[in-house]
């Protein structure tokens, strides 16, 4: 309330504004809940100002994929080119990624785990994702050295990749020996890098140690063929060595910066929940402005997970 006595006038606040507040909701409260309160409300959402980070990671997880692919042109439309960090969770063809680098002028957090994009389409948008300084392609089965070795390439300011495999994942492949090269020989800038369960060696784990001189975070756990000794990873003073050994699991989500590791050994952080998950609500309401109403997105929400039910165990294979 303000002095006068009089309450604040919510709907007069600046877009900008309002973009700030919003982005703290949930998605389901922001598309359906927010339009309806009053139109400068949902010209706000209709506008960037509430996606310049589109955090859709869990909800992607339970979408069709034909569902997720109109939803994220609808919302990465909206952000209008101011898009900085984009979660989501496995975008199922090339078109797909191919939209999102299209409008990535801005774009420098991206995460796509469990996407299935193929080398041939990062080879020909990663020039496209040159703001890009942290990157999760974790799971992604289809794509290899060629991938990395082009968004080395483009991305010059990359300093964090994320490229944790499944382990039964990678039981068919005999080395993947050529995407540390692929890494060292690129990506120079790397302060952060995780690559759990890849299957690579000592010696490729040296290439990306010479190569890039400001790493501080090195995850290799379940990476078996790789030895270390200690007193060559103590000539990196700043370096944090996490692995080959996996000493447990337990439910926490991934490091997003270097400040969150504090020894040189520890646990490969899984996020898998086994058990109901949620009951799925369908939403299908709202009136839009824009082309693409909200009748035409199919919206499955859930909220939390049974935790008398929940384990932690080999995190989800795509």
């Amino acid at each position: 309330m303000e002095g006068d006595g009089e309450f604040r006038r919510w709907d007069e606040l600046l877009p900008d504004a309002l973009g700030l507040i919003f982005r703290n909701l949930p998605l389901q409260e922001i598309l359906t809940v927010i339009p309806r309160v009053c139109k400068p409300w949902g010209r706000a959402v209709s506008g960037p100002y509430c996606w310049q980070v589109i955090d859709i990671e869990k909800w992607s997880q339970r979408c069709q994929p034909e569902t997720l692919d109109r939803m994220l042109q609808m919302l990465i439309t909206r952000s209008s080119g101011s898009l900085r960090k984009l979660c989501v969770t496995g975008i199922s063809n090339d078109q797909s990624f191919s939209f999102i680098a299209d409008n990535a002028k801005s774009l420098q957090n991206l995460r796509l785990p469990r996407s299935e994009i193929s080398d041939s389409v990062v080879e020909q948008v990663a020039g496209r994702l040159s703001s890009v300084t942290f990157l999760d392609v974790s799971y992604c089965r289809n794509i290899g050295s060629l991938a990395l070795e082009a968004i080395g390439k483009h991305c010059k300011l990359l300093m964090g990749l994320r490229r944790t495999m499944h382990p039964l994942e990678v039981v068919d492949k005999l080395s993947q020996d050529d995407e540390a090269l692929a890494i060292a020989t690129t990506m120079p800038k790397l302060k952060q890098l995780e690559v759990a369960y890849l299957l690579i060696s000592t010696e490729g784990v040296l290439k990306i140690l010479e190569s890039c001189p400001d790493l501080e975070l090195l995850d290799v756990r379940g990476c078996w063929n790789v030895k270390l000794d200690e007193s060559f990873v103590k000539k990196f003073s700043r370096l944090k060595v996490v692995g080959p050994l996996v000493v447990d699991y337990f439910g926490m989500k991934g490091w997003d910066d270097c400040s969150n590791y504090s020894g040189s050994s520890g646990y490969l952080a899984w996020d898998f929940v086994a058990g109901d998950v949620g009951v799925d609500d369908e939403i299908s309401y709202g009136d839009w402005e824009d082309d693409q109403s909200v009748e035409d997105v199919e919206m499955r929400f859930y909220d939390g997970f049974d935790s008398e039910n929940a384990a932690f165990d080999w995190p989800l294979s795509p």
